[in-house]
């Protein structure tokens, strides 16, 4: 399934940016891709940034790369729940509590990058489960509408989101 394939009645519009990066790849091309391009471009960044802070109170990549992958294992929760159970509708998630929470900063780049990778690996699994009718199936989500397929296209990117963010604010 291509993102040109999901309706905008499939998502909040709040997603729509991270649909948009996705550039109509079929999904599980853009689950791999993404796994290669996120784990380059984590591993690229210099000791130095890891830690680094372009203002008070913003995250470190570390951080950020933190809540990619709990951000990915809530988005593929979701799916999987809305795949499995009728009427599903779930609770949002904050992700200043999440960030407020981790250990992140404490860890080696190589131990949050097997992490991301073991998750990714984990949700490509997941994905390639689904058959297309599984795919179009929705649930409600922090009381917005959400199907399986957009929450994968969702995770892939978000993930590009905060990879623009950092280019642009810590490198």
């Amino acid at each position: 399934m291509r993102g040109s394939e999901i309706d905008a009645s499939e998502y909040n519009s709040y997603y729509q940016g991270y649909v948009d990066f996705v550039n109509n790849l079929p999904l599980l091309d853009a689950l791999e891709r993404g796994l290669e391009n996120t784990q380059a471009f984590f591993a690229s960044l210099p000791q130095s940034k890891l830690h680094y802070r372009y203002a008070e109170n913003k995250w470190t990549p570390k951080d950020i790369l933190q809540h990619i992958i709990d951000t990915e294992r809530i988005f593929a929760y979701r799916a999987l729940y809305f795949s499995r159970a009728n009427n599903a509708n779930l609770k949002g998630f904050d992700e200043n509590e999440f960030a407020q929470n981790t250990v992140a900063n404490t860890r080696s780049i190589d131990d949050l990058l097997q992490e991301y990778t073991a998750v990714r690996n984990a949700s490509i699994c997941l994905f390639r489960s689904f058959d297309k009718e599984r795919l179009k199936l929705i649930g409600t989500a922090n009381n917005s509408i959400m199907s399986v397929a957009a929450a994968g296209f969702i995770i892939c990117g978000h993930e590009i989101h905060h990879q623009i963010i950092i280019k642009e604010r810590y490198l």
